[in-house]
């Protein structure tokens, strides 16, 4: 026996090997493994076991969806972005994904390469795969968090995804929704008293776009060669676009589409529309002029789309909703809604050249601008019958604000090169060069939620010599 209170150097000795273990399981219990980027219950900047830290676009509120390969897996598979993880679908199809809903034509649609079937489902089956994957990703939750088998299997780092198309684009449809930019753009080439087409106020003007050339953020763009008529005096020439130009765009993807001759009417128009991404709608501004009489953009718009890879879902968008712009004179009724259906996403563009140090900001804007809404896009498109197909794509148009710095084109920005951009040391744009590295990038931010899209990214190359 010993007494407590006298010196003694088997009782030192206990007291260290128990200050030692309570240290070990204090380190074990309480400590983030970073290098599985895992976090305890309790002790995270997010409601996640996933380790999403402050600034992250891919918090648990978010949830996009994306498709990715590895180069050590080249097979396609769909994929959700949590922090700076991919958690991989196909792997759960199984355990955790294997609802009646998820199951069409006698396959599980998130052992698919393309979103498309899953969009088709609707909005039952999109709103039970949120709640699933909240739940199994919550930080309270031991499913998955305490399988380390699985977790090896399902997560795997963004840094080593390589990221593809969502989806198959069947079709893209590009309207002119910012009364702003439509109002820039005519009184440089009308005047303003005549800036705005007299249809413009009274249905939401669009053409259809080349869904071919739209490629996913990070896809290099070839500066397009065609034909312009730089002086009027003169015949035409053909040769590399001297005007090329970015166009800060959203864009949202069709769910459920309709059947031949059977328009969508708006009030349910919500129930097919899947989710959001940013977009860039490169344009060659003087192809574009010369060409575009009588039957509008061509040549000048379809050698590139670029689009963000991480589809946004309306349910994560649903915190930020807010009013929508007031609509004068009044539209005619198939148009009318008086639900919010416009969001406070915040815009940025970026601008990175050889001749400039690091990334520039030379636009911001925010999609609230916005004069014509989602719904009143897809109400309009079906309103003759035309029928949409799962994984359609529909972009907003320029996207511009009532400030210069909110204009989001150089077009607009330069005032038609008229005002070149003063990007610092000398150095100005008036239209891209090659070598130019334009990035979009989008946020959410109420307080309380914050989330983002990832950047929207794409590098201009020469022109082929001709």
């Amino acid at each position: 026996m010993f007494s407590l209170f006298a010196p003694n150097s088997k009782l030192i000795v206990l007291l260290t090997i128990c200050a030692v273990v309570l240290f070990v399981l204090v380190f074990i219990f309480q400590t983030p493994s970073t290098s599985l980027g895992i976090v305890m219950p309790g002790h995270q900047p997010s409601e996640s076991f996933i380790l999403v830290t402050s600034g992250s676009d891919f918090p648990l509120d978010n949830l996009p969806y994306g498709v990715f390969s590895t180069s050590a897996n080249p097979t396609r598979r769909i994929g959700v972005a949590i922090g700076d993880q991919v958690l991989d679908l196909s792997a759960l199809t199984d355990k955790f994904l294997n609802h009646e809903l998820f199951i069409k034509n006698n396959k599980n649609v998130f052992a698919q390469s393309t979103l498309n079937d899953f969009m088709s489902l609707g909005r039952d089956a999109w709103a039970t795969a949120r709640q699933t994957l909240t739940r199994i990703l919550s930080a309270t939750e031991p499913d998955l968090r305490d399988d380390e088998s699985l977790r090896g299997r399902a997560f795997v780092k963004q840094s080593d995804a390589i990221m593809h198309l969502p989806c198959h684009i069947g079709d893209y449809t590009d309207f002119y929704s910012s009364r702003e930019h439509a109002t820039n753009v005519g009184t440089m080439f009308r005047g303003a008293d005549n800036a705005l087409p007299p249809n413009w106020l009274h249905l939401p003007i669009g053409y259809h776009g080349r869904a071919s050339s739209i490629v996913v953020s990070g896809t290099d763009i070839r500066r397009p060669v065609g034909q312009t008529r730089p002086d009027e005096s003169k015949p035409p020439v053909y040769g590399p676009c001297k005007a090329l130009d970015f166009e800060l765009e959203m864009a949202f993807f069709i769910g459920p589409g309709n059947t031949l001759g059977q328009p969508i009417p708006i009030e349910k128009a919500h129930e097919h529309i899947f989710g959001m991404v940013l977009m860039n709608d490169w344009s060659a501004r003087d192809i574009q002029k010369w060409e575009y009489q009588p039957l509008g953009p061509f040549l000048g718009k379809s050698f590139a789309t670029t689009i963000s890879p991480w589809i946004v879902t309306m349910d994560a968008l649903a915190p930020f909703l807010v009013d929508n712009v007031p609509q004068s004179p009044s539209v005619l009724p198939y148009l009318q809604h008086t639900d919010r259906f416009s969001y406070d996403i915040r815009l940025r563009v970026d601008l990175q050249g050889t001749d400039l140090l690091g990334q520039k900001p030379v636009s911001v804007s925010n999609f609230k601008y916005l004069y014509w809404t989602m719904k009143q896009q897809l109400a309009h498109h079906t309103s003759n019958g035309c029928n949409l197909r799962p994984g359609d794509l529909l972009g907003s148009g320029t996207i511009s604000g009532p400030a210069k710095s909110e204009r989001g084109s150089l077009l607009e920005l330069s005032w038609g090169s008229k005002e070149p951009i003063d990007l610092g040391n000398g150095v100005t744009r008036t239209f891209l060069r090659d070598g130019d590295t334009v990035t979009l990038n989008g946020v959410c931010d109420n307080g309380s939620i914050r989330l983002g899209f990832g950047p929207c990214t794409g590098k201009v190359l020469p022109a082929l010599e001709i």
